[in-house]
């Protein structure tokens, strides 16, 4: 008997929760816990985009046709802030990066352009044709939008500082690139991010 009454005292020890369940579910129907329920999701999703945009993704937006037929104007890109943190910038990585002109003047305005010339080597122009450290063999650039102007120049040349990196634009005659700016280089510490991916309005992965 007893330990009948234990194995009954056991099932009811049991019961409330189920009884808490059930009436948790016939609740009415609030808007208000509805609401607060809303604004609880967005300020979480909030504070994840605010921290992948800042720590992990990059959102740029092309707004000139400086990089067609690569990139064309008004597209917007994702980059890796990461990539760099973790390896050196290559040649023909297409980057995200502070336009050192503006920097200078103590503003911040963010640049898309391909990565020519690397730390600590040199870059001449010939002809529209680029050679680097003085080789006979002009770098391959399958992507540009068509052969390069000089505009009366015969011989561009360029001396890239240690920890710096030489910008251009794959539409060479459109590009308000390294080749026109007052400080023509770009610290490693303003480069922000490796772009990989055009998501508007043509998705697709960038080389």
């Amino acid at each position: 008997m007893e330990n009948k009454e234990k194995r009954l005292g056991s099932i009811r020890h049991d019961e409330p929760p189920k009884s808490r369940k059930r009436d948790e579910e016939n609740q009415p129907f609030s808007w208000k816990r509805e609401i607060l329920s809303w604004i609880q999701i967005l300020v979480i999703a909030g504070i994840i985009a605010l921290v992948l945009n800042s720590c992990i993704i990059a959102n740029s937006t092309v707004p000139t046709g400086s990089m067609e037929n690569t990139i064309m104007a008004h597209s917007r890109v994702l980059g890796s802030r990461l990539t760099y943190k973790f390896s050196e910038p290559e040649r023909g990585d297409i980057a995200i990066f502070i336009y050192p002109d503006d920097k200078a003047e103590g503003k911040k305005t963010y640049y898309v352009k391909r990565i020519i010339g690397l730390p600590g080597e040199t870059v001449d122009i010939v002809d529209g044709k680029i050679y680097i450290d003085g080789s006979d063999t002009p770098l391959d650039e399958p992507y540009l939008h068509e052969p390069m102007d000089m505009y009366g120049k015969d011989h561009l040349h360029y001396e890239v500082p240690e920890g710096h990196y030489f910008m251009l634009g794959d539409n060479r005659n459109n590009s308000n690139d390294a080749r026109f700016w007052e400080h023509k280089y770009v610290p490693k510490e303003d480069l922000v991010a490796k772009v990989y991916l055009e998501y508007f309005p043509n998705p697709q992965i960038l080389h």
